[in-house]
């Protein structure tokens, strides 16, 4: 038996397969281009179409698939004709298009109103504004409209012509009711939308059904693949990390860092959503929540592109990794110095566009070194902050399984742990999204019965990381001052 993964992204999409007993076999990836011209962030369904099945059809003839999960990351959708033509390139979440119509839905339902039943705070990105700003602005392209499909749902249906959606990813749209789970009519109503261009909500991990014969011919095999509904990308994530718990956490550590954690209740509390804090149903009745930083590995790229000459050509000459150079030539102690790493704005818990990065402590004694280790603690000190604001709710967070990029840094990751005083468990899979969405797959099928035992073997552990008792108080003194940094800076900019 073999399980996939594919896991759509904004820019290629990747496919990862597992055996009956969960281990990794192959994985395939094919890259595409958006457009960000004239104000305008775009992508063309198209284009992700093509590589999925050009993709699919390379692992579909390697091996013999018998479940294949599908993931995708949110917000961004397809509208389709009565032919299943694409009416018009699909938005990005970055887009700023439908903001007046994001204020105008404000209005009509109440902002709270809609924050409590859809689990975001109303913001342009979502799905329901785009949809208003086409219904506005394409007139044609819109009326003609007989579908609306997000990228999971599109590729669910481009598969096996059965129109399914994830609660999960059905949350990133605005409109969907976390707890029902269920479209809001009264928000499409007040919209102008009809819920019924919508797919149908399903369970994460849901089947839908075998490929189509037309798929079959297009990828030149003669067997089925059962298609069975993933969730969205970070919920996958979650899965593929291990992370099934209020106690655990997942820190994927790209160049935005991304820190869900698990709910068992939806939060109540407007104000902390206005924190910026998004919740969509996870598995069964529990529900993930996300914290994010925009510039997590970026920190420490912008470091590496203006000050590592010297440890570049180091890392050429002796076949290694520039970052692994770095990490051998900071102190072993807290440096001392406070970096406030909103070098692209602050994410939650701010949500300030405007935000600065701000370097506090520097002397004539400080080395390069000390600034590069500073950056890494900064990163952590804002991951604690998001975790103290989110603890009513969790409560005490005691293992964090880091993913991504940055759970490469045996340092880094020694410095969250002392900083955050929670074990940190580094994974060896660096694809654990596409893991995720195999064990929900493979789970779907009767192939793996637990989907908890098959994201441990498929994201096995490659080191854990305790927490340093005497650095930690160390540390917990810093951070009684990085608390207040953000309001100091922001008086000065």
């Amino acid at each position: 038996m073999i399980a996939g993964g594919l896991d759509v992204g904004t820019t290629g999409c990747k496919i990862a397969l597992y055996d009956e007993n969960a281990r990794l076999i192959n994985s395939y990836y094919r890259e595409y281009d958006s457009v960000h011209k004239n104000g305008c962030h775009e992508i063309d369904m198209r284009d992700i179409k093509e590589g999925v099945l050009s993709l699919l059809k390379t692992a579909a003839n390697d091996f013999k698939i018998d479940a294949l999960g599908v993931t995708s990351f949110g917000e961004t959708f397809a509208m389709l004709d009565g032919d299943d033509n694409i009416l018009a390139p699909s938005m990005l979440y970055t887009d700023p298009r439908g903001e007046k119509e994001c204020e105008e839905l404000c209005k009509a339902v109440g902002e709270e109103k809609l924050t409590l039943l859809s689990g975001v705070k109303p913001h342009p990105m979502y799905s329901i504004f785009k949809l208003m700003w086409l219904k506005n602005n394409k007139p044609e392209a819109f009326s003609s409209c007989k579908r609306v499909l997000l990228g999971e749902d599109f590729i669910v249906y481009t598969l096996t012509g059965k129109a399914q959606i994830d609660y999960s990813l059905a949350a990133r749209t605005g409109a969907f009711d976390i707890e029902k789970k269920t479209w809001v009519n009264e928000v499409f109503g007040a919209a102008g939308i009809d819920v019924g261009l919508m797919s149908k909500p399903v369970p994460c991990g849901t089947k839908a059904g075998v490929i189509t014969s037309g798929i079959k011919q297009a990828l030149g095999i003669d067997y089925d693949i059962t298609v069975v509904n993933g969730c969205h990308d970070q919920a996958a994530a979650m899965i593929g990390s291990g992370v099934f718990n209020t106690d655990s956490a997942m820190d994927g550590t790209g160049t935005v860092e991304c820190m869900p954690v698990v709910l068992k209740e939806k939060p109540a509390d407007i104000d902390f959503y206005r924190c910026g804090y998004s919740v969509v149903p996870y598995i069964g009745e529990l529900y993930a929540c996300y914290a994010l930083s925009f510039t997590g590995g970026a920190t420490l790229k912008w470091f590496r592109d203006n000050f590592a000459e010297l440890e570049y050509k180091n890392a050429e000459k002796e076949g290694g990794n520039v970052y692994a150079e770095l990490d051998k030539r900071v102190g072993d102690g807290p440096s001392g110095i406070l970096v406030l790493p909103h070098f692209a704005g602050a994410a939650t818990p701010y949500m300030d566009n405007g935000a600065k990065a701000a370097f506090i402590g520097v002397t004539l004694e400080t080395t390069k070194y000390d600034l590069y280790r500073a950056l890494m603690e900064g990163t952590s000190y804002e991951m604690l902050l998001n975790f103290n604001k989110m603890r009513a709710l969790t409560g005490d967070i005691r293992e964090i399984r880091a993913s991504g990029g940055g759970a490469c840094s045996d340092v880094w990751l020694q410095i969250k742990a002392d900083i955050l005083n929670s074990e940190i468990t580094a994974l060896a899979a660096k694809e654990v999204g596409a893991a995720g969405t195999a064990a929900l797959a493979g789970a779907a099928v009767g192939a793996y019965g637990d989907i908890k035992a098959a994201a441990e073997k498929m994201a096995p552990v490659r080191k854990v990381f305790t927490p340093n008792k005497e650095k930690g108080s160390r540390y917990k003194a810093l951070y009684e001052k990085y608390e207040k940094l953000y309001d100091a800076v922001k008086e000065l900019r």
